[in-house]
C-alpha cells in the first residue's frame, strides 16, 4: 500500500492567534453586537421580525406564543440561544425603550422601573402595523439580496428594505469586541423632513439638517440641557449629551411645596430609579440636606411621577442643584454611531447616516420598479396577444379543430407552420401561416377560457391593458429619471410621518451647569463614646464634660476631636476601620445611638477592638504597634490617613496578634509585661521605624507558651503601676534593658 506524503506547516504561533482573533472579534462586530446602516437592525432582530413575517403574525391578526416566534426563529435562522432572541423581542416591544415599538407585545413586557418580562412561554406577540408597511412590505419584489442559513436548510433576507432611517428612529446599543455603538432614539417626524431635506438638496450640511432634527427625542421625555454641543456631536458622531430629568414644583394648601419628577433621564431607567430614591434617602440621612420629609414613588402605568415634599420654606432651588449634581437626576449618555456599513464597522456622522439611507432607498426602489415593469411587461405581451387573438378568433379556433396535437397548434401560432393542420379553405391556411404570436402568447391563447370572448370581457381587456401601459410608464420614468425617483420617495416618507408621526417628548435646551456649593460645616469639638454593647454617638464637649463621671463608667471608649475628622478603628486582626465623625449620630447624653459595626467594615463577633482614635491626632506623630507573639515597629501616622474606609493596618505572623497600638514621644520608653510575670524596659529609640506593610522586629525575647500580655508606654504621664498576681509593680524603677532580651522576672 502506498503512503501518501505529509508535509509539516511551520508558522508562527503569534500570528495564527491574532488572525483567529480578528476573525472572531469581526463576526461579533458583523454578526451580533451592531445594527447595519441600511435598516438599524442587529441580525437577531432581523432575524425575529423575519420570522413574524413568515409566520404570519400580522397586526391584523392574533397574538401568538412569544415561545413560539423565539422557538422557530432559532431553529430556522439564530441559533444562538433563546435568551438572546427573547430579550431581543421583548425590548422591540417596549414603549419605554425604542423610539418606535416594532412588536406589539401581549402580557408582562416589563416595566421602566426595571422589572423584567415574564417568561417566554405566558407572554404573546405580533408584527405592529408600521413594521408590516415599512419594514417587511416589499419583501415579496426581490428589493434585498436571501442568504442561506446557518444550515443551508432555509433562506433570509441579508437586510430589510426598511423605507424610514430606524437606526435614526430607534437608535442602537451593542458591545462588539474592542468597540461599542450607542446611538440615541430621534423623532420619526424630526428624521423624515430631514431625509426629505437631504433628497431637495444635494450638499446640505449637518448644520442644515439640524433645523429639521432638533436633537435625540427619548422615550422617557427629559431634557438634553447641552444644545450647543449637538453639532459637533453629529458631525463626528461621538460625543456626550447631558440628559436631565424633568422636575415640577407643585404647591399644597398648607404652603408647603413637593418636587415632583414627571421626566427622568434615559439612563436612569430600571434598576437606576430605585438607586435614585436611595441617593436622595442618603442625602437626608448624611444630614447634606434637611428640606425633604418625605419621598415617595407614585409611578404607574400612566408614568413616572416621584414626590419630595418639602418642609416650609425650603430652597427649592439649591435643592433642585444638589439633585443635579449628588444623584442621576442629571446623567451623560455617550453618543458612539458605529454601524456596519458594507460590512465593516463605521462611525458615522448624521450626513452619512442620512445618506446611507437615501442611498439604500434608491437601491430597493429601483429593484423593486424593476421588478414591477418586468411583470408588467410580461402582461402587455399576454394582453396584446389575447387582443390580437380576439380579432382573428375564428381562424384560431379552425386551427384548433383542425390540429392533431397541442404542439401542432402552438407552433402554428408561433411560426407560422401549416402542414398537418385541416383547414375550411385555401384562404384560411394562407392567412394562418402568417400568424407570428410570441411563445407567451401562444401559451396564454391557448389556456384562454371561451368566456373570455363576451364582448363585456374584451371591453375590461382593452382597460387592463390601457392600465398596463400606463404603469409600464410610470415604472420606466421613475427607473430613468431621479426626480421621479425622489418625488416617489418622498411621498412614501410623507405618508409615513402622517399616519405614525407624533409630538416631541425631549426638550432640548441650553442649561447653565448646576450649581451646588456644599454648606459648610460649623467646625466645633466633640466627645464621641463606645460603649459596652458597640453602640457610638457623639456629643458637644460641654454635654460630656456635665457628665464626666457618668460617661467614663459607662463607656469603653472616649474619644476627644473635631466633628470634621475621623475615628480609625484598630482591631486584634491588624485591620483599620474609619469612620466620619459627621456620619456618628450627635445629640444628647442619654441617646442610644448606633451599633459601631454598621457604620464600618468592623465585626464585632470576630474582632477585638485593640484602639481608636482620631486621624488628627494619629497623622501628626509616631505609633508603636506590638503583637501578642513580641513583634513591634514604629510607623508614621501618615500611613493611616487614606480615603479607603478599610484597610490593613500591620502585617502580622502566623497566629499572632495586635494586642497593642499607641501614639508615643521620642524620648518615652516602651515595658511589655508577658503572662509568665517577665517585664522589659527600653528605650523607644531602639525601635525600628517600618512600613504598615511590615511585620516589624521581635521586641522581647518570649520562653516557651508564653506571650506578651500587656505593653506601657512610659512618657511622664498616666498610671506607672502595674498589677501582676496582686503585687505592684513600679514601671519607672525598672532597669532598662535591651530589645530581644527576656527582662526581669517579677518576684511574688
Amino acid at each position: 500500500m502506498e503512503r501518501t506524503s505529509e508535509q509539516i506547516l511551520r508558522t508562527e504561533y503569534s500570528e495564527i492567534m491574532q488572525k483567529s482573533y480578528i476573525d472572531y472579534a469581526m463576526s461579533v462586530i458583523v454578526s451580533r453586537a451592531l445594527p447595519d446602516v441600511r435598516d438599524g437592525l442587529k441580525p437577531v432582530q432581523r432575524r425575529t421580525l423575519y420570522d413574524m413575517h413568515e409566520l404570519g403574525i400580522r397586526a391584523d391578526r392574533p397574538y401568538r406564543k412569544c415561545a413560539r416566534i423565539v422557538g422557530d426563529t432559532m431553529g430556522k435562522y439564530h441559533p444562538h440561544g433563546d435568551s438572546s432572541i427573547y430579550e431581543a423581542l421583548v425590548v422591540m416591544a417596549q414603549e419605554f425603550k425604542k423610539g418606535l415599538p416594532l412588536v406589539d407585545g401581549h402580557g408582562n413586557f416589563g416595566s421602566i422601573e426595571g422589572d423584567g418580562a415574564a417568561a417566554m412561554r405566558y407572554t404573546e406577540a405580533r408584527l405592529q402595523k408600521i413594521t408590516q408597511e415599512a419594514f417587511l412590505g416589499d419583501l415579496d419584489k426581490d428589493v434585498v439580496n436571501f442568504l442561506p442559513n446557518f444550515d443551508e436548510t432555509e433562506k433570509e433576507p441579508e437586510v430589510l428594505p426598511v423605507r424610514l432611517p430606524n437606526l435614526l428612529v430607534n437608535g442602537s446599543e451593542g458591545i462588539a469586541v474592542g468597540m461599542v455603538t450607542s446611538i440615541p432614539p430621534h423623532n420619526l417626524g424630526e428624521v423624515i423632513d430631514a431625509v426629505i431635506a437631504a433628497i431637495e438638496k444635494e450638499n446640505i450640511t449637518t448644520e442644515e439638517l439640524m433645523q429639521y432634527i432638533q436633537g435625540p427625542d427619548f422615550p422617557t421625555g427629559g431634557l438634553v440641557v447641552n444644545k450647543d454641543e449637538l453639532l459637533q456631536i453629529y458631525e463626528t458622531g461621538a460625543g456626550k449629551l447631558r440628559l436631565r430629568g424633568k422636575v415640577e414644583i407643585e404647591k399644597e394648601k398648607n404652603g408647603r411645596e413637593n418636587l415632583v419628577i414627571s421626566e427622568i433621564p434615559y439612563t436612569m431607567m430600571g434598576a437606576n430609579i430605585g438607586k435614585f430614591l436611595n441617593d436622595v434617602a442618603g442625602l437626608v440621612e448624611s444630614k447634606k440636606t434637611a428640606d425633604i420629609v418625605d419621598i415617595s414613588n407614585q409611578s404607574s402605568k400612566d408614568g413616572i411621577r416621584i414626590v419630595l415634599s418639602l418642609r416650609k420654606n425650603a430652597d427649592t432651588d439649591h435643592l433642585i442643584n444638589m439633585l443635579y449634581k449628588k444623584t442621576r437626576l442629571e446623567d451623560t449618555f455617550g453618543v458612539n454611531m458605529l454601524a456596519v456599513v458594507d460590512g465593516r464597522p463605521e462611525t458615522l456622522s448624521l450626513k452619512q447616516i442620512i445618506e446611507h439611507h437615501i442611498d439604500f432607498q434608491i437601491e430597493v426602489n429601483t429593484r423593486k420598479y424593476r421588478a414591477l415593469l418586468e411583470k408588467e411587461t410580461q402582461k402587455q405581451e399576454i394582453q396584446e396577444g389575447l387582443i390580437k387573438a380576439c380579432d382573428v378568433i375564428d381562424l384560431i379556433i379552425e386551427i384548433l379543430r383542425g390540429s392533431k396535437s397541442q404542439k401542432q397548434a402552438k407552433d402554428c401560432l408561433v411560426s407560422g407552420i401549416t402542414e398537418g393542420i385541416k383547414f375550411r379553405s385555401r384562404a384560411s391556411q394562407k392567412q394562418a401561416a402568417q400568424l407570428r404570436f410570441t411563445e407567451a402568447q401562444a401559451t396564454a391563447i391557448l389556456e384562454m377560457r371561451l368566456y373570455r370572448l363576451i364582448g363585456l370581457e374584451i371591453d375590461a381587456l382593452m382597460k387592463e391593458h390601457e392600465k398596463t401601459l400606463k404603469n409600464i410608464e410610470q415604472y420606466s420614468d421613475i427607473l430613468n429619471n431621479y426626480s421621479s425617483m425622489a418625488k416617489l420617495i418622498i411621498k412614501e416618507l410623507k405618508a409615513l410621518k402622517k399616519e405614525y408621526g407624533r409630538e416631541r417628548r425631549t426638550v432640548v435646551e441650553n442649561a447653565a451647569e448646576a450649581v451646588y456649593v456644599e454648606k459648610k460645616i460649623e467646625e466645633m469639638e466633640v466627645c464621641v463614646l463606645v460603649d459596652r454593647f458597640g453602640y457610638v454617638r457623639s456629643m458637644d464637649t460641654a454635654t460630656f464634660e456635665r457628665n464626666r463621671e457618668n460617661a467614663v463608667a459607662e463607656s469603653k471608649h472616649v474619644i476627644s476631636c473635631m466633628n470634621t475628622d475621623k475615628i480609625c478603628i484598630f482591631t486584634d486582626t491588624g485591620n483599620m476601620y474609619s469612620i466620619k465623625v459627621l456620619d456618628i449620630p450627635f445629640g444628647k447624653f442619654r441617646d442610644k445611638g448606633q451599633p459601631i459595626d454598621n457604620l464600618s467594615g468592623y465585626d464585632g463577633t470576630t474582632e477585638q477592638i485593640v484602639c481608636m482614635e482620631g486621624l488628627q491626632k494619629l497623622k501628626y506623630g509616631l505609633l508603636l504597634f506590638c503583637t501578642e507573639k513580641g513583634m513591634i515597629k514604629q510607623v508614621s501616622g501618615t500611613e493611616f490617613d487614606v480615603t479607603k474606609r478599610t484597610i490593613s493596618a500591620t502585617k502580622l505572623g502566623e497566629d499572632d496578634r495586635l494586642i497593642f497600638l499607641g501614639v508615643i514621644s521620642e524620648a518615652a520608653t516602651c515595658v511589655f509585661k508577658t503572662a509568665q510575670g517577665y517585664c522589659l524596659r527600653i528605650p523607644i529609640s531602639e525601635i525600628p521605624q517600618k512600613k504598615k506593610a511590615a511585620i516589624g522586629v521581635r521586641g522581647i525575647s518570649l520562653g516557651q507558651k508564653d506571650h506578651v500580655e500587656e505593653v506601657r508606654i512610659l512618657d511622664g504621664a498616666g498610671d506607672n503601676i502595674l498589677i501582676h498576681k496582686e503585687k505592684e509593680v513600679h514601671l519607672d524603677k525598672l532597669k532598662i534593658g535591651k530589645r530581644d532580651t527576656k527582662g526581669t522576672k517579677i518576684r511574688t
